[in-house]
């Protein structure tokens, strides 16, 4: 399939590894710079202002029924830089856990909700959904080292602090992008390393329906990306259509619920991590391309789908 190459509206450089876009109710886009260890706020007019600093690495985020802010912090990374480009690479140096946050946006202030699930802590959370359900899932993407990585894993978590369950592991490659279908009974990850995207059915808050086999994970195989791609954080359009943020080959690569790659749009840079819909019928996609550090906005052919709270 050709990749469509579309008219990108820069709306804000100079970011430090940008990911998570959040559009807030008054048009501003609300985003973490995980390089620099905050969390931001671009306004219409493409001004940036810092809304709370979480430290380690602050990841995916999505905005709660609460108005607080939702935050997968992955613990923190090394990092490559070069002129135009920046990079993570291994696990930092001073890394301690991986972690989720609750964030006032009007305060800045940081809770801490969950640490660990059980006796095991949490790596190094990457992205999540709410469920409507007073719940969520995120993805642990794991941590990588110079000779080893950790395995990822999926997991659900009250909003309130109060549980959390580990709903399928391992995934081996990294569980990164992270969605619903529109009707909440169909949990989309992306797989980083393999280029895969898993489907489950949702049985309930933490709950799975899980293949015996072949996945180790119970997931089924919805989509095996082409050549050397790998994948970042995913959203969902109204259609059901998977849209994900496709590493390497750059680009932005939408997957029908049957599996079938139905459109790709190509973007400047190679790492374009994340996407989310807002404006008007939710018709514009924000995307972060995170290695030259820019947000920018397109017009979508297709609407978003409107995000569970």
């Amino acid at each position: 399939m050709q990749a469509v190459t579309p008219e990108l509206r820069i709306l804000a450089e100079g970011l430090r590894f940008p990911e998570g876009p959040v559009v807030m109710p008054d048009g501003s886009v609300t985003l973490v710079e995980i390089n620099g260890q905050c969390v931001s706020r671009i306004a219409p007019d493409g001004t940036r202002s810092v809304v709370a600093k979480p430290g380690g690495g602050p990841n995916g985020m999505a905005l709660g029924p609460d108005g607080m802010l939702y935050v997968c912090n992955n613990g923190g990374f090394e990092w490559h830089e070069e002129p135009g480009l920046l990079r993570p690479t291994f696990q930092a140096y001073d890394y301690r856990t991986g972690r989720i946050e609750r964030i006032d946006p009007a305060t800045g202030a940081v809770t801490v909700l969950y640490e660990r699930c059980g006796e095991r802590p949490l790596r190094g959370p990457n992205d999540i959904v709410l469920d409507g359900q007073g719940g969520f899932w995120f993805s642990d993407l794991g941590k990588v080292r110079a000779r080893d990585r950790d395995h990822g894993g999926v997991y659900w978590a009250a909003l309130d602090g109060s549980r959390i369950v580990e709903a399928a592991f391992p995934i081996a490659g990294g569980a990164n992008g992270i969605g619903l279908s529109p009707d909440g009974r169909t949990l989309y990850v992306a797989e980083t390393e393999t280029g895969r995207l898993w489907a489950w059915d949702v049985e309930g808050p933490g709950a799975l329906r899980k293949d015996s086999w072949p996945s180790v994970h119970g997931g089924r195989l919805l989509c095996q990306f082409p050549g050397f791609r790998r994948l970042d954080s995913l959203a969902v359009a109204a259609s059901g259509n998977v849209v994900v943020a496709t590493l390497i080959a750059g680009e932005i690569t939408t997957v029908s619920p049957a599996g079938e790659i139905v459109h790709v749009v190509k973007m400047p840079e190679r790492m374009p991590t994340n996407i989310c819909f807002g404006g008007p019928g939710l018709r514009t996609a924000y995307i972060t391309l995170s290695t030259t550090g820019k947000l920018v906005a397109m017009d979508w052919h297709e609407p978003g789908l409107q995000l569970a709270a």
